[in-house]
């Protein structure tokens, strides 16, 4: 009964811990579509007069460190 129970026990972890990293990988998809709205913003803000290029390339900017740490992955 013990080993049932300690194999039961495992096998829930081991699904929290694969939920929790999918939630992160969810997470971090979000956070990198908003990332390229934002750039996409503030290339046509830039493209129609009312942005800068420092905007733009700020926002590039973030694009690039969250693909570092991510992975391009992130992005789709």
């Amino acid at each position: 009964m013990a080993g049932f129970l300690d194999k039961a026990k495992e096998q829930a972890q081991r699904g929290l811990t694969q939920g929790k990293e999918k939630v992160g990988e969810v997470q971090a998809q979000r956070a990198g579509h908003d990332l390229v709205r934002k750039l996409g913003a503030a290339y046509y803000a830039e493209r129609h007069g009312t942005g800068s290029a420092a905007s733009t390339q700020q926002a590039m900017s973030a694009v690039e460190q969250h693909i570092a740490q991510h992975g391009d992955g992130a992005l789709r």
